[in-house]
């Protein structure tokens, strides 16, 4: 069994890595920082090949897929992704870019190259991680929660199209609230809610996708917020989560 995990230098990415090390799977991980990968194989109990690139650069993404497509992938976690804070018209156009390659062009990029081995061999399960964020609209981190709205509706189609065709290959999107990690510096955040435990995110998840649970959503609140957010009209919602927005902002 073998795991190829982006994002796997920290956070819920090192967490899902270790959890699914614990159960007994061989791991690929992959992320910009060698030396943090380096560090989190140390703590990996099965065999781990660890594997330094800039995912927010495409021809990485397809050199990654051609190095690692006759490795026999059961489980693809695209984890790898950042958020930045401020308004839409201030924040840098580069970093925006950069932003979207690697939180939305990577996932996609991944995710059809080796699904398509997937249903070739009719094996295998694609565990995206988006964000609670998908759920709402996004002022001030307009692009990040774009990104992740993208990336959880492109999970929800995929996994029509395997279940209309009875496929055995699994997909499940992760939509967690705030989380303890580096995000948070990444983004220039800082969170009023309590954010949960990356080891409790990432157990959780896992559990449930060997359930074949599709929207994930660890946390009782957070599941409850985006349930009533359904019912807010659109430009209340605006507002409340402008106000919300604007207190993370350090």
């Amino acid at each position: 069994m073998k795991a190829l995990i982006t994002g796997a230098s920290s956070g819920i990415g090192k967490d899902i890595a270790i959890e699914l090390s614990n159960l007994g799977y061989d791991l690929i991980l992959v992320s910009k920082d060698l030396g943090k990968l380096t560090k989190v194989k140390e703590e990996i109990k099965t065999k781990a090949r660890v594997i330094a690139t800039d995912l927010s650069i495409k021809d990485n993404c397809i050199k990654l897929y051609t190095d690692l497509k006759n490795e026999d992938i059961d489980i693809l976690v695209n984890n790898a992704g950042f958020g930045k804070f401020g308004e839409f018209n201030d924040i840098d156009l580069d970093k925006e870019i950069d932003m979207i390659n690697v939180n939305l062009i990577t996932p996609h990029v991944l995710t059809k190259l080796f699904l398509k081995d997937m249903i070739k061999k009719d094996s295998g399960s694609i565990l995206n991680v988006a964000s609670s964020a998908a759920f709402l609209p996004g002022p001030l981190m307009a692009t990040y929660y774009a990104t992740k709205s993208y990336l959880y509706k492109l999970s929800l189609a995929i996994y029509q199209e395997l279940k209309v065709k009875k496929s055995n290959v699994k997909i499940s999107v992760l939509c967690p609230g705030p989380v303890k990690t580096n995000f948070n510096n990444v983004a220039d955040v800082s969170f009023s809610i309590k954010g949960l435990d990356s080891k409790y995110v990432a157990k959780y998840t896992i559990k449930k996708v060997f359930k074949n649970k599709l929207i994930i959503i660890p946390g009782f609140n957070i599941r409850l917020v985006v349930f009533l957010s359904k019912f807010i009209p659109i430009k209340l919602l605006l507002k409340i989560n402008y106000n919300i927005q604007r207190r993370k902002g350090n």
